[in-house]
């Protein structure tokens, strides 16, 4: 695969000095793989410029003079900026000179200008954000993230499509979906949720199973869990802390005393393979489904490693051809 995929280089709480770097390692990992830096070019330049043996006719840089700042409106980000690295990431993929685009940046921001950029896609709303969190039997998608804090019965049924198409794309065959609930019984839940469960009952060509509860999603119990995205991001944010939280006792109950340190010292791999293994980085990059073009949002404040992992999701998005996927089954169980 030799795609190009262009990348907002000034988003995220550390802005160039951490995505550069990124940027550089991804290279690395994928041979084929071409990018491109949108950003003020004389600093991405210079931080380039540090790591003397890139392979420069693997990186390009586009000069963008404005920048977004992480917590600014998504109406000034769409109306006032129109040089912003974040715009111009986004013309690269509607020009189709970039086959997908990656950015940390201003969520809120990264929403609006992809709908008015990109478009969604015929029968789709809103675009709806999601990942894939780690449980008891392998992975769950779950969505929506944060794009959508408020979200009506037939958004989270536009959701549920979506994140079905998405988890076959993954290779899982006939994806269990699940809507996410204070209860699994009929009676619980608020409107939204019973309306949304109403439609997907009705929905041909989904494996729709009901309600699931918050430790239901941990042990496996579906492949796909929807809600809308002020409970999304609580329950993500809510999972990253309680995995460092854990991880941090463990660490430091191993470390009281000589025993301690001794029982440590053999249990020390496995925990490190398990943390591994949890930890946000490795499942950092959320994709922005339902749009008429790739694009996957990064932590604000990840890592060097958590923001290569975002561009790797961004390489399986091209190499599986999401949206053209997408917009092939939208076509069946929407329109």
């Amino acid at each position: 695969m030799s795609a190009l995929i262009a990348i907002d280089a000034m988003g995220g709480d550390f802005g160039p000095h951490l995505i550069v770097p990124a940027c550089i390692a991804s290279l690395v990992e994928f041979p084929s793989l071409h990018l491109v830096l949108v950003g003020q070019a004389p600093v991405l330049e210079e931080l380039i410029a540090l790591h003397p043996g890139v392979d420069r006719a693997r990186l390009q840089v586009e000069h963008a003079s404005e920048v977004i700042g992480m917590d600014e409106r998504p109406t000034h980000a769409l109306r006032g900026k129109p040089d912003a690295s974040m715009r111009l990431m986004l013309e690269l993929v509607r020009s189709g000179r970039a086959k997908a685009c990656v950015s940390a940046g201003n969520t809120g921001a990264l929403m609006a200008l992809s709908l008015y950029v990109l478009k969604p896609l015929p029968g789709i709303d809103r675009p709806a954000m999601v990942t894939a969190v780690p449980t008891a039997r392998g992975v769950c998608h779950l969505l929506d993230l944060g794009a959508n804090v408020d979200c009506s019965a037939e958004q989270l049924y536009q959701f549920a499509v979506m994140g079905s198409v998405a988890a076959e794309a993954q290779g899982v065959v006939r994806p269990r979906v699940a809507l996410l609930n204070v209860g699994t019984e009929n009676i619980k839940g608020n409107q939204q949720v019973k309306l949304a469960a109403s439609l997907l009952q009705q929905a041909q060509g989904l494996n729709y199973i009901g309600f699931v509860e918050g430790d239901g999603l941990y042990r496996g119990e579906a492949d796909v869990v929807v809600c809308d995205g002020f409970v999304g991001n609580i329950l993500l944010k809510s999972s990253e802390g309680l995995v460092s939280m854990i991880s941090e006792r463990i660490e430091a109950l191993f470390n009281e005393g000589f025993v301690s340190r001794l029982a440590g010292a053999v249990a020390l791999p496995l925990l490190k393979r398990l943390r591994g293994e949890l930890a946000p980085a490795r499942h950092n990059g959320a994709s922005f489904l339902g749009l008429q073009g790739i694009v996957v949002k990064s932590h604000g404040a990840a890592s060097c490693e958590g923001f290569q992992s975002a561009i790797r999701r961004a390489v399986i998005e091209v190499r599986e051809n999401l949206p053209q996927r997408l917009h092939g089954r939208l076509e069946d169980l929407l329109l």
